[in-house]
């Protein structure tokens, strides 16, 4: 029996998450008007244009059910994001940043699944307000657009659990409360002050105020927008040190900050997750901290940090860089305190692998994310001991509970659709023309929303030249990474159409 499928809800729903954009709009309207730019107009259209759309939605989900069921709920969390870029690059489209609709399309695409991945070649030539949007872009889309729109739905006689269970990324979620709505509030307070604080550490530390607010939206959401063509190259010490401690941060899962901010450290100690992605993070930047150690010592002459100043200069740029690139790899977020490509190939080879792993369930990262990491590396050693001991019973056990074979199917099909989708992604982007390293580079980081890749694509490169067809690809990979794969599937699914 096939359950009407309630499209008025799916309006309304829209409505209300489309007058959200239209409200955020009014951002860099203001930043328009403060700078005196000209595309001030441009702001108040692209405004006008997306609240008279969510005035039509409205409209056209009057007397709607207030019911979210799952079919619905998929189907908000998958469209939404589209939707939002069709408005969202009106302004880069009206404006002239980005005259081609394919390319306003990529960057607003990049922008809200936090990929970072830019077409524009000089940044410093658009505008404060399109450099505000970018950035804002990602900050929305960071935490998550429903997890915003749970809090508010409540007011318009709406649940938003079947839309969190959804949209959240990871294995499981955890709720902070009874109420789905507090949960979500919980998380975006958490979300602001650590933008709020970055912001004013990085203004203390000589960034400009309108930098470090761009720099702390990108950050926090763990998107990579720059204000800047070199990104962070060209920063002092104490600016990279506190960008990659809030990377960092940002990698954490939110349920587990909020705990720590309420004082209550031993939550996030005890974190299986929270403790392999750390215990990564060190690894990973010891690694590349001994390799630019050595490299730099035979960069600028190994006698040329002979006595103890050069001596820990030169332990504190490795360890540094070393640091930066891991949490920028590792969290998605692709900012760059170096030109990694000019580095050892062992060192960027490595840095490339790290794109793979993500950061924690429920954090604003993106890869496959280290709770799937160490489920599908304890199932593989158990297997490997059931061999020797057929008759044994060996449970895999995560965060002191037993996994279920359900959770172990969940991951081991993650795994088997995440590499799927980047060798056919990796097809088509060779066939439109990208050599097969840059091929494979792109279709990691597209679908790991990372932003940065490797050879052309790197972090002194940019999107410009890609292929249209390449691009078509890579927005629709973003997209499938951003919504954790399953999202996306399930809407093809002849079973979840049925009751």
């Amino acid at each position: 029996m096939t359950r009407t499928f309630n499209w008025r809800l799916v309006f309304k729903t829209m409505g209300v998450l489309t007058t959200l954009e239209a409200l955020f709009m009014l951002v860099p309207t203001l930043a328009a008007w403060w700078y005196r730019e000209p595309d001030l107009g441009v702001w108040i259209v692209s405004a006008l244009i997306t609240g008279c759309s969510s005035l039509w939605f409205l409209l056209a989900s009057r007397h709607a059910e207030k019911r979210v069921g799952e079919r619905e709920g998929y189907v908000i969390v998958a469209s939404v994001w589209v939707v939002y870029s069709i408005f969202g690059m009106l302004p880069f489209w009206l404006s002239g940043a980005l005259p081609d609709l394919v390319d306003a399309w990529f960057e607003t695409m990049a922008g809200f699944t936090t990929t970072g991945a830019t077409v524009i070649d000089d940044v410093t030539r658009v505008t404060h307000s399109i450099l505000l949007w970018r950035a804002l872009m990602q900050w929305i889309g960071g935490m998550g657009i429903i997890v915003l729109s749970v809090a508010i739905l409540p007011l318009f006689g709406l649940g938003g659990m079947q839309l969190y269970s959804a949209e959240v990324t990871g294995v499981s979620y955890e709720k902070l409360s009874p109420r789905i709505a507090d949960t979500a509030k919980h998380m975006w307070l958490t979300y602001i002050v650590l933008t709020i604080t970055e912001t004013a550490l990085l203004n203390l530390e000589g960034m400009g105020m309108f930098d470090s607010i761009c720099h702390s939206l990108s950050t926090i959401s763990t998107g990579g927008f720059s204000t800047r063509n070199d990104s962070i190259i060209s920063d002092n010490a104490a600016i990279q040190w506190t960008i990659a401690i809030f990377m960092f941060l940002s990698g954490i899962n939110f349920t587990q900050l909020i705990y720590l901010f309420r004082g209550k450290p031993k939550r996030i100690f005890s974190d299986e997750e929270t403790r392999w992605y750390a215990g990564a993070i060190c690894v990973a930047t010891i690694f590349l901290a001994i390799g630019l150690f050595v490299h730099y010592g035979i960069e600028h002459d190994i006698s040329n940090i002979k006595g103890i100043g050069n001596i820990v200069a030169t332990i504190e740029r490795a360890l540094r860089k070393g640091f930066f690139m891991t949490c920028s790899a590792m969290t998605s977020t692709g900012f760059a305190a170096s030109d990694y490509m000019e580095w050892p190939k062992l060192l960027w080879v490595f840095v490339f692998f790290l794109m793979f792993t993500g950061a924690s369930s429920g954090s604003t990262s993106g890869g496959i994310k280290w709770v799937r990491i160490g489920i599908f590396a304890k199932s593989a050693l158990a297997e490997i001991k059931r061999r020797i001991h057929p008759n044994a019973v060996i449970p895999v056990r995560f965060n002191g509970r037993s996994v279920t074979e359900q959770t172990t199917s969940n991951v081991m099909a993650f795994m088997f659709f995440y590499i799927t989708i980047i060798v056919v992604a990796v097809l088509i982007i060779c066939g439109s023309g990208v050599e097969f390293d840059e091929a494979v580079g792109t279709a990691v980081s597209a679908i790991g929303n990372v932003g940065v890749s490797i050879g052309q694509f790197g972090p002194s490169g940019t999107y410009a030249a890609y292929p249209t067809v390449a691009k078509w690809t890579s927005t629709v990979v973003m997209l499938i990474g951003r919504l954790e794969i399953f999202t996306v599937l399930l809407l093809f699914s002849k079973a979840l159409w049925k009751k």
